[in-house]
């Protein structure tokens, strides 16, 4: 789910997308519904690469394309959830300075470089200092901050890019509802990726919940192109890639979820797995392909040796028996 600045009454149906770049950037994507009683801000803890600045981030607006989850799941065939997000860029003033609030779609955004920088915000929109104080991996994060209406909701997506830190695919998923710290927390989440090292080591695609055994998930049938419309994403979902997805439902561990990566994240490399199904079927064909070639081969020496003349016992030659 996420951090909530004031108390929620609920919130489900997380749908969160992430994609690294070759310039050491990562794409993220998030949307959820949510209830909450009074005004509200959703706070995304973030690995920025330090020391981190207010230009560490670019908001991207999503707005006009509230589907993107809906195409995205299109790409795993027979599955039927529902999604989307939203944002836009700038830079931000000095840290004397309160930050620069960005207008993204129907959100109202910022961008916090640190824990010290929450005291240049509306004290509406962080946490105390003291439940800060109790998660020390935050001390070197910078947060995307979202403020949210009251009322029962699912707002457009929320997106931006930022340098990263992690070598890792990141996923801010750690909960804060109530404003406590809890060990567990039941999850309702669909995690989608794109990168290459995963489109290099895949086999087939099986069906839309079936885990692939070399990557631990769920890969789409066709590259993001053949069901998302890439160009209406800023450049966030890559058309030649495949999306993977990953399901966290029930209870687990309150943390945010990283997932390793391994090789170049938008070039993949030549991947035989992919064909490994179709194997047995290459294998029987060129069998009965060398069987036929082999038998007119046979067939063309009797002929050539029919047409050959006779030699007698005597030298004399005699010609073949007329067909």
């Amino acid at each position: 789910m996420c951090i909530f600045s004031q108390p929620v009454i609920s919130v489900n149906d997380t749908q969160i997308f992430a994609r690294q770049t070759s310039r050491e950037t990562q794409f993220l994507v998030y949307q959820m519904k949510y209830e909450s009683s009074t005004l509200n801000a959703m706070i995304l803890p973030i690995p920025v690469r330090q020391p981190a600045r207010d230009e560490s981030l670019r908001f991207i607006d999503l707005k006009d394309y509230p589907e993107f989850f809906e195409d995205l799941a299109d790409g795993f065939p027979y599955s039927n959830p529902t999604f989307d997000i939203s944002c836009s860029s700038k830079s931000a003033k000095s840290v004397a300075d309160k930050l620069q609030v960005f207008k993204v779609g129907n959100y109202i955004a910022s961008f916090v470089p640190g824990i010290k920088d929450f005291s240049r915000l509306d004290k509406r929109f962080t946490l105390p200092t003291s439940t800060w104080a109790k998660i020390p991996l935050y001390q070197n994060y910078g947060f995307a901050v979202f403020q949210l209406a009251a009322g029962s909701l699912k707002p457009h997506p929320m997106a931006f890019e930022f340098e990263t830190a992690n070598d890792s695919i990141y996923f801010p998923t750690k909960h804060i509802h109530d404003g406590k710290i809890h060990d567990e927390e039941k999850f309702d989440h669909v995690l989608y990726l794109q990168h290459a090292g995963f489109d290099s080591r895949v086999y087939g695609y099986k069906n839309t919940n079936v885990v692939d055994k070399s990557t631990g998930l769920i890969r789409s049938k066709f590259t993001a192109k053949h069901f998302c419309e890439t160009e209406r994403t800023h450049e966030i979902v890559s058309p030649n890639l495949l999306v993977h997805r990953k399901f966290i439902r029930g209870e687990h561990p309150n943390r945010d979820t990283e997932i390793t990566t391994v090789g170049d994240p938008e070039n993949p490399t030549l991947n035989f797995r992919y064909w490994l199904p179709y194997a047995p079927w290459v294998l029987v064909g060129g069998a009965i392909t060398w069987f036929l070639i082999r038998r007119s081969k046979i067939k063309k020496m009797k002929a050539a040796q029919s047409d050959k003349p006779i030699v007698d016992k005597l030298g004399s030659e005699k010609q073949p028996p007329q067909k």
